[in-house]
């Protein structure tokens, strides 16, 4: 279990300040003197109650039919997407956490309209996304409040996402392209929780048996010597074989995209948690060490939108990469020893401070609706290049509830 002398050393490096001058050494010391858990909680929910604040004003501009997914500051003007966009279920997911957080009814409100929007992507076989689309978001509202049709949807989508399975190749296909191709990227990790908790349902050995193999299959081919990530991997669909090793969204086929990277993460705390496979968990540890110690990785934790981003350090940072390592990290630091549950915890906090601080967070009003600024969805196709980004304000609200439960479970 975390420590009182853990939290108040995390909180000793944070000198966190949302949004005003830092804190005199006086002021540093008496902050210390307080109760540690209840200042990381008090930290968490001045955040969490700017959030709210942001996303009730997206949601007064959003068009009642679209769902958001960036916003051009240069023209005021939010783009949005229809549900079959991957990102669908960040906006009602990212409401719902926060609802759970305030009690604001508003919020409730408004995830409930937008899944009457999502629902009939559960039967969507065309994409791997249903993670993303459906468990994000039907997934905490059938959590929050369970329901025999939410359970439906949510049993469908798996349904739906395991079609895309071949055994031949051990995995889940990603994007739909040539018949001689089989395509997956480091992100469909992050569709397995669908399935883990399709088997805790019903019982149907089917899904878990997929998620482990998939997991498996990316484990073995798409990490290079020094715990990197390849983006995508081409196997044959025939043999299983593999074709290329590439990338897509970043810098070269060999460099380390930052937000692929958090992706494989995240992807392996959560398989871990799901089967208590140890190859897991050492999985998880090697890419949060390649993370943490890539002499790349910025003072302030956010990192470059590639680890190999020509340019550095003037590269572009990505927010949203960042926010899925944190809440990755905290994770993470449940599952390990002392000495890595200190690293992981000092380092999700270094990111949560940076991320609530004026560069990563906007200010109330602005960056339209948005939490937080400066995320980099496809650097090489130009597409959502240093803006916000809706999945960074999910993972980012999510980093800060278990920040701060942690926080609640020492103080208990």
């Amino acid at each position: 279990m975390l420590n009182k002398t853990l939290f108040a050393k995390v909180l000793l490096l944070a000198g966190i300040s949302l949004g005003t001058a830092a804190c005199s050494s006086s002021e540093q010391t008496q902050a210390t003197e307080l109760s540690a858990s209840e200042s990381v909680a008090s930290f968490a929910d001045a955040s969490i109650k700017e959030a709210a604040a942001q996303y009730k004003y997206l949601m007064s501009r959003l068009p009642q039919d679209r769902l958001p997914k960036t916003y051009h500051a240069e023209r005021d003007e939010l783009e949005t997407s229809g549900s079959e966009w991957w990102t669908s279920g960040f906006y009602p997911g990212t409401l719902l956490y926060l609802y759970e957080e305030t009690g604001d009814q508003a919020l409730y409100d408004e995830a409930i309209r937008v899944l009457g929007l999502l629902e009939k992507e559960q039967h969507n076989t065309s994409t791997h996304d249903l993670g993303f689309m459906m468990y994000d978001s039907f997934g905490n509202v059938h959590r929050i409040k369970p329901s025999p049709a939410y359970k439906q949807v949510l049993l469908n989508s798996a349904k739906s996402l395991a079609t895309r399975f071949n055994p031949k190749v051990g995995a889940i296909r990603s994007w739909d392209s040539a018949p001689e191709d089989f395509i997956v990227i480091i992100d469909n990790m992050m569709n397995l929780d669908l399935l883990f908790w399709a088997t805790k349902e019903t019982g149907d050995s089917t899904y878990y048996d997929i998620a482990v193999t998939h997991a498996n299959t990316t484990m073995q081919h798409h990490f290079r010597p020094d715990n990197s990530s390849y983006h995508v991997i081409n196997y044959n669909p025939a043999t299983g074989e593999v074709q290329e090793k590439k990338t897509a969204q970043g810098a070269a086929d060999e460099s380390a995209w930052a937000r692929g990277q958090a992706w494989g993460l995240y992807g392996f705390v959560d398989a871990y948690r799901e089967t208590k496979d140890e190859n897991y968990l050492q999985q998880a540890q090697r890419i949060a060490d390649f993370t943490l110690h890539h002499p790349n990785l910025p003072q302030d934790k956010v990192p470059y939108w590639d680890f190999n981003a020509p340019g550095i350090p003037d590269a572009l940072r990505d927010a949203s990469a960042a926010a899925i390592t944190a809440s990755a990290l905290l994770e993470l630091n449940l599952y390990v020893g002392e000495t890595k549950k200190k690293e992981y915890l000092q380092a999700a906090e270094s990111i949560l401070r940076s991320l609530s601080s004026e560069t990563y967070m906007a200010a109330p009003g602005t960056n339209g609706g948005f939490i937080l600024k400066h995320g980099v969805g496809h650097k090489p196709a130009g597409t959502e290049v240093d803006v916000p980004l809706t999945y960074a304000d999910y993972y980012y609200v999510e980093a800060l509830k278990r920040y701060k439960a942690l926080a609640e479970k020492e103080q208990a």
